[in-house]
This record gives C-alpha cells, structure tokens and sequence, in this order.
C-alpha cells in the first residue's frame, strides 16, 4: 500500500510541459518547392473555408466550417501537400472563432489571408504509429511527410522523455527556412512560492530605458541594438533615391530585410536573457497592464512596440510560472505615476514631461519612474495578499 501511494503522489506531483526547438532548415530544390505549394495549399484553404462560414452563416445564422476535405476534388492541387497541414489550418480557423467570441476585443475576427502581407507557414501533427513515425529528427535533419529527410542545423538537442509533437514550417522575408519543433516533456510541478516585499521587484515601463525598478534600476538596451538601427535608418534613405524594381534596388531590399531580422534576433536575444535573469533573481514581479498600442499611438509613431516590451511580459510571465513564481500585474487605469509612495497623495498637476518631482503634501522628493514603480509593487502585493485572504 506505501508503495502505490507513492506512485500516486508522484503522478500527481508531475505536468507536462512544452518547449519549443528552432531549428534552420536547408531544402533542396524539390523540397522548397513543396514548401511554397504548401504556404500557398494552406492559405487557399483558409480563405475558401473562411468564405462558406460566411456564406453558411448568413443564410442559416448559424456558425459551420467545412473540412478541407469537401475541396480537394474540385481543387486537385490540395492533394500534391501533407493532408496535416490542412488539418490545421482547419483547427486554427476553429481556434481562431472560438478566442474571438471569448473576447471579440482582444482577438478580433478572422480575416482573410494575402499572399503578399501574410506569413509563410504550415503545422504538421506527429502521429506515432508502432514504431514509426510521422515525424522524427535525426544527426542532422528533419524527417517529414511527403518532404522525406530535411538537412537541419540544431541549436540544441531534445532531452531523454521528450516527445516530438508538432513542426511549424516557416520561410521568413530574407528566404530562410526554420523549423519550430514542439515537444511534450514530463516535469515535476514545482512548489508554489510565497511572495514577500523583500524577494519582490516592481518594473514600471520605461521608453527611454525599457523599464525602471523600484530600487531606481534601469535595464537600457545594449547599445548594439542602437547600431543596428541606425544602419536600417541609413539604408532606408539610399533606398528612397533608388528606382524601384531596380536591380540595385532589390539588393538593398534584401540588405535592408537580413539587417531587420538581424535586429529582430538582438531584440530576441536580449528579453530573453532579462526575463531569465529577473525570473531566477526575484520570487515574485509586479508589473503594470500598459497597453503598449494605446501608447504608440498617443506618441504618434510605433516606439512603444519597437521595444519588445510586450513580449518581454510574456516570457516573463512564463519563466516564472515554471518556477512556481508569480507574475503580479495591476490594471493599466491603477494611478501609479502621480501618487506618493511616501503618503499616497495624488499629484494632478504633474506634467508628462517632469523627470523629479517633489510631493506638495509631504515634500518627498521622487524620481518619475521609479515612484510608479514603488506604487506598482505595493498594488501587486496588495491584491496578492486579498487574492489569498478571499480563497
């Protein structure tokens, strides 16, 4: 009897987690062109199911999304592609109804696809059969259906336990082929931890250095991010003197595209590694909902999305999760910026533009960011304390 509860504690005890393996993929002639038939396969898919859910809808008022199946005789180029990835772009037409009647504002409703603005993608479920598979890795490719082995360069390898689940195929704007390899990893399900004032940080975002502290900190990205920029900002200008459709031209279209995902990589790179070294630094972060697009457009330019800061909330968020820590946030309306953190008197006639400011009640002296940041802490800390007292 010990022996089968400790089994079952133990089960109980274990979750399954889902990493995800980039991969760069090299396709020979014959396998990129089954690629593009494929990009192309799924977005005539989409469109066309879109369509008959629309047109279903109008004459019976009720929602129905036809499987890709039903197109496939009078479209036989369907049948040239991995039958999977039309599967899911089926399951993410579904999806992609299910999150917008949720919440029609955060999601919105599903469009149709261009060829020119969309993203060059398609998914591939593994089915495990025996011992074979649908999908599986090897020294240095990627086994797919119909595609057949795919020279690949890994970063990293799957561990012991790890189940291939899915790929995502994708072409990015510069012509380069990566793979996005999801595995199913069992974990133990780590101890929830307590947060405490000490082993807490506030972050308030910041535009000019990404994010303050409640200890005054700054994190201001590295300065070869800066750089990178600029040199985008120089070649955008000689492209404005080139003829358009020009070979010259198209080189520096390409020049400009391979600088640009060589920028979004820096970006990448770097919220990774704040978000990790804040995760494994702090038991609990609190942090303030900001609606970044709100503030893009209050600013008049796209500088608040250019940050990453958004994303940077994710991973954050996730990070901590595997730990068992908590991610803190405060409602995006919750006044931070012009309350004391000494007193808690409102300043309304603090300007957007003051850096310091010095309280008219207490006379404390504040630098900007960092007083929003102390208020955000003690919001999060508060609402985790009556979250915990109310369950």
């Amino acid at each position: 009897m010990g022996i089968k509860r400790s089994a079952n504690t133990c089960q109980s005890q274990t979750a399954v987690q889902y990493n995800t393996i980039k991969v760069r993929l090299y396709p020979n002639a014959e396998q990129a062109e089954l690629f593009q038939k494929t990009f192309g396969c799924c977005r005539y898919i989409w469109n066309q199911m879109l369509s008959d859910h629309e047109e279903f809808y109008y004459a019976t008022d009720k929602h129905f999304i036809p499987t890709p199946a039903k197109y496939k005789n009078e479209a036989p180029f369907l049948k040239e592609v991995d039958n999977q990835a039309l599967i899911q772009e089926h399951n993410r037409l579904s999806q992609a109804f299910r999150n917008f009647f949720r919440n029609p504002a955060a999601f919105g409703y599903p469009r149709f696809k261009r060829k020119k603005d969309d993203r060059d993608s398609f998914s591939a479920c593994n089915h495990v059969m025996g011992s074979s598979a649908t999908i599986y890795i090897t020294r240095d490719a990627v086994r797919m259906t119909k595609a057949g082995l795919v020279r690949a360069t890994f970063p990293r390898r799957p561990r012991s336990g790890w189940k291939l689940t899915r790929i995502t195929v994708e072409r990015s704007k510069t012509g380069k082929y990566y793979g996005y390899l999801l595995f199913a990893c069992p974990v133990h399900k780590p101890e929830t931890v307590e947060p405490t004032a000490e082993r807490t940080i506030g972050l308030k975002y910041d535009l000019a250095h990404f994010y303050v502290t409640d200890d005054g900190v700054t994190a201001d990205p590295p300065h070869w991010l800066k750089q990178s920029k600029e040199k985008a900002a120089a070649i955008q200008k000689r492209l404005c003197r080139l003829q358009p459709g020009s070979k010259n031209y198209q080189e520096l279209v390409q020049k400009y595209r391979l600088l640009h995902e060589h920028i979004a990589n820096q970006r990448r790179d770097f919220l990774h590694k704040e978000s990790r070294r804040i995760a494994n630094a702090w038991d609990a972060v609190c942090i303030r909902d900001d609606d970044l697009k709100a503030i893009s457009e209050e600013l008049g330019g796209n500088s608040a999305r250019d940050t990453g800061f958004g994303m940077f909330r994710e991973l954050l968020r996730y990070k901590l999760e595997r730990q068992g820590k908590q991610l803190l946030e405060v409602g995006r309306y919750t006044p931070t910026t012009k309350v004391c953190s000494v007193c808690g008197a409102v300043n309304e006639t603090l300007s957007p533009k003051v850096r310091r400011w010095v309280c008219p009640v207490c006379g404390a002296e504040h630098r900007r960011g960092q007083n929003a940041a102390v208020n955000i802490k003690a919001q999060g800390l508060a609402r985790c304390r009556e979250t915990a007292e109310a369950s």
